[in-house]
This record gives structure tokens, sequence and C-alpha cells, in this order.
């Protein structure tokens, strides 16, 4: 599909950052896994848009993490309820927001595998909010059915279940999750796409209603506040996104 055309100055990256970013504000503590450039620069972004309380804990590198031993940390605070959203992505993420994080093909004879799924289907289960997070809109990724559960979406009522998907945010739109229904709700579109490039793109079925916004495109003040104050921090952890999303700001 053609890329969309902005209205404004702004990458397809500040979008994002800034779409994720608006759900985080008002948050206590934000938590993102590695290889997470984008929900961390989106992280920093909501707390220096807030009172600045907001902990936000990246787990990648030393200059945002405060864990010293890494995924044990992590697991235990998000254990304690005292991490509020999280971030999670997949191979594959389905229409029930199961996500497949381990390999493609019939298991256990995948014609393709992955690194795994680590605490994902732990993380899944105990974080209140969790955004799923896919900047390629495909049906490649927004597949029928996922290959493998690496993580499901829902629980059977009798499972004790505090945490699990609230969004799916993507490189097209911004989906809410019905747990109750096992269903994505349409909840709008990125700047310059159409619901009908939303559905040609998507591998399952979803519900729309009557009226489907645009997203909105990133305030000129977060724009700014992006690229003067979190393009430096999130350099430190992220150097090579940095200089290719913001070249003349990581280093100030």
């Amino acid at each position: 599909m053609t890329a969309p055309k902005y209205k404004m100055d702004y990458s397809f990256e500040e979008l994002l950052i800034c779409v994720l970013a608006r759900r985080l504000e008002g948050l206590n503590h934000v938590a993102v896994g590695a290889l997470s450039p984008m929900p961390g620069s989106a992280a920093l972004l909501a707390k220096a848009v807030g009172d600045g309380t907001m902990h936000v804990s990246i787990i990648h590198g030393d200059a945002n993490n405060p864990f010293t031993d890494g995924g044990r940390e992590l697991f235990d605070c998000a254990g304690q309820g005292r991490i509020d959203a999280f971030f999670l992505g997949g191979a594959q993420i389905d229409g029930e927001a199961n996500i497949n994080l381990l390999g493609l093909g019939p298991y256990p004879d995948l014609d393709k595998r992955f690194s795994g799924s680590f605490g994902s289907a732990y993380v899944y289960f105990v974080v209140p909010r969790v955004f799923l997070f896919a900047p390629e809109h495909s049906k490649r990724v927004l597949v029928d059915k996922v290959d493998f559960i690496s993580a499901p979406g829902t629980s059977p009522p009798e499972v004790h279940r505090p945490g699990g998907p609230k969004y799916l945010v993507t490189g097209l739109c911004v989906m809410a999750f019905d747990a109750a229904q096992k269903r994505f709700i349409l909840e709008s579109v990125h700047p310059g796409v159409t619901v009908e490039q939303v559905r040609d793109n998507t591998g399952f079925d979803f519900d729309v209603p009557g009226d489907v916004p645009e997203t909105p495109e990133p305030e000129a003040d977060r724009l700014e506040l992006l690229r003067a104050k979190i393009a430096p921090q999130i350099a430190k952890t992220y150097p090579d996104f940095a200089k290719r999303v913001f070249p003349t700001r990581q280093s100030h």
C-alpha cells in the first residue's frame, strides 16, 4: 500500500511514539522490554508531559534500567502489581489477542524458529495494561490464528488473571480489545489511512463502530519535547534508533 501523507512534518516513528504516550499518561510505572525503542520513547515522553513522577523501566542497557538482575526483578515487580503497563509484540498476533513468539509453521516441526517467549506469558497475565505493538500492519503479522500460542490473550473465567491486552497499536490504526467478546474493536485510523486499508491488511475480523475517528496527529509542543529532550535520553539506550529518527538531536 502507498505510505500515508501526513498533514504536519513528522515521521512515522514520531506518530507512533505520540500515539502510545497519550495512553500512558497518568500511570505510575511503565516497563518496556528489550529492543523496543518506540515504546521506550513513548514512556519517557509520557513521563516528561506529566509531573515527572512516573517510573520508566527500560529493560535494555543501563541508562534507563533500574534493575540489576534483568528479567527476574521485572517479573517480581510485575507479580507484586507494581507495573501498570507493559508492551508485547509478536511474529504473529491473532484476533483473540494470542501472540506467537516461537516460530512459524506447525509445531514442533517449525519452518522458522525465533528466540522464544521468555516471560511474555507471565507478564501478559499479571500486568493490567498490556499494549500489543505491531508497527508492521500486515496479514503476515495480524493473522486469523497464530501458529503457536506463546501467550494467550484471554483465559477461562475460573483463572485468576489481573492482566491482559488493552490495545493493539499498529502502523495503520489503534484497536481496543474486548476480553469478554474476545475481539478487537477499531478505535481510530492513523492520518491518511482508511478503514478499508485496515481491513485489507488484517488477517482477522474485528468490530468497526459507525464512526471511526482519525488518530490525533502529534501536537507541536510534544514533537518539540520529543526531539529536544527525549531523543538524547533514548539515544543512551538505542543509539542507532536515535541516530536514524532524530539525526540532529541525539547528541544534545
